[in-house]
């Protein structure tokens, strides 16, 4: 982006601010009196675990950096882990704004919400508590909401790093989060979406999260074709690790948080995610030494949030044994294609998100199909069990979901590259590329204090 059109972010930030002059937000309850208004059913306990809950589902987003930081090169680590940073931010405005409202507002045919209905949060925090979360507030519910939006962009950057502007990349983001995640998560989560009218069982964002950001990584890694040196070493592979660490202990949020209050379905979901991110990470490590390789660091991190992203959108529908079969199916597929695109392919999808995010997302949205039970959710009607069950209804509805939003992701977000492409170009020029993103486009450096130490020796 030219340092001309480097002014317009500025600019709409500014017209962002100034609009909140005229929308003070002022709730006409207030905080003493809407617990009151709404004690029959607001629960204390619920409230406590959400805060907590959405609070380790932004943890999430700095211990995906970590996780991306750690294995690109060197000279990429801070842009690579700023790009995951940056969307604390902007995706918490946009969200402010008119996500929440295009994702939760009054349905539009069950395709959108009406951008107006909580236009910068107006009216949320004297709000209804929302439908499927009666014990909550409904502010909190749209605080916790906003942390997947933060997330499902960021998991799109391992695609593309090492060689997309950063300002270009900011631009992409919320045309991103504008027309296709919330378009997603209103059909999912929606009472009144179409894919939740399907009876589509997406626990905690197999569908919403997951697929769209593995998609959009398709897409992303297709548009701006290869770097023009593909091939390095992971820049720390520590910093793999701790990002695994935070990533798993946030992923207890995601999933249990779904279940939307203290109870026990919380407790089953978050045992269905360890099981699941557990069988993931030996079979991972496992399935190597059986193709000859070592089981390395790296293998059982990348295995383990395969198994989580895979349990994501089941967590609250399956048994805790189903959840180990999850893992390990999810682990052995991703693997195989991890394998594939390097060996058999010119894609350069740098950290392989497509293959491990995507992929494992629509493995599990499948296996949801298979092994969900009205025995752990009873939200599931009559009926309507996997087809482990001898019951075929709900695994059809999500091949045919799997189908739909697969084209909508895929088509949507490389429409949204290419429109971004024309607006600000969305890659490095060689020069940068080769200098690298740390420097090229933040004038900063992972490796510039070992320098330091060494010209000072």
């Amino acid at each position: 982006m030219t340092r001309k059109l480097s002014i317009i972010p500025f600019i709409v930030l500014i017209g962002i601010a100034l609009i909140t002059l005229l929308i003070t937000g002022i709730p006409s309850v207030n905080t003493i009196d809407y617990w009151t208004k709404y004690k029959d059913q607001l629960s204390a306990g619920d409230t406590a675990w959400m805060l907590t809950a959405a609070a380790l589902v932004l943890l999430m987003t700095p211990g995906l950096a970590f996780f991306y930081g750690g294995m690109v090169n060197p000279r990429n680590v801070i842009s690579t882990m700023l790009q995951s940073f940056i969307c604390m931010a902007v995706i918490s405005v946009l969200w402010i704004v008119v996500g929440f409202s295009l994702s939760f507002g009054e349905s539009i045919d069950g395709w959108i919400g009406n951008p107006f209905t909580y236009f910068f949060l107006d009216g949320v925090a004297e709000g209804k508590p929302w439908v499927n979360a009666p014990t909550i507030p409904l502010l909190l519910f749209a605080l916790y909401q906003l942390k997947f939006a933060i997330i499902t962009p960021a998991l799109i950057t391992g695609a593309f790093a090492e060689r997309i502007r950063f300002t270009s990349y900011i631009l992409f983001i919320c045309l991103f989060c504008i027309f296709i995640y919330t378009p997603l998560a209103h059909w999912t989560w929606h009472p009144e979406g179409i894919l939740y009218n399907l009876g589509v069982l997406d626990f905690a964002g197999g569908t919403v999260v997951h697929m769209s950001a593995g998609w959009a990584a398709l897409a992303s890694a297709l548009y701006l074709h290869q770097r023009k040196e593909a091939e390095h070493n992971p820049a720390n592979i520590p910093l793999v690790m701790l990002g695994t660490g935070l990533l798993w202990f946030g992923w207890f949020g995601f999933n249990a948080g779904s279940a939307l209050g203290a109870n026990q379905l919380a407790v089953s979901a978050a045992m269905t995610t360890t099981g699941a991110s557990a069988a993931a990470a030996l079979a991972w490590i496992f399935f190597d030494t059986v193709k000859g390789k070592k089981p390395s660091a790296l293998g059982m991190c990348i295995g383990a949030v395969v198994g989580l992203v895979a349990i994501t959108p089941a967590a609250g529908f399956v048994t805790i044994p189903h959840s180990i079969f999850i893992g390990v199916i999810a682990s052995l597929i991703s693997n195989k294609l991890v394998d594939w695109r390097t060996s058999k392919t010119t894609l350069d999808d740098t950290l392989d998100v497509f293959p491990c995010h995507g992929v494992g997302g629509m493995v599990g949205m499948v296996l949801t199909g298979v092994f969900a039970t009205s025995a752990v959710n009873p939200i599931i009607p009559d009926g309507d069990n996997g087809l482990f069950f001898g019951e075929t209804k709900l695994f059809l509805h999500h091949l045919a979901a799997l189908i739909g939003v697969s084209v909508f992701a895929f088509g949507g977000s490389y429409l949204l590259l290419m429109f971004t492409n024309w607006i600000s170009p969305l890659r490095v020029n060689e020069d940068d590329e080769k200098a690298g993103l740390d420097s090229s486009q933040h004038g900063e450096g992972y490796l510039s204090w070992v320098k330091n130490d060494l010209e000072h020796s």
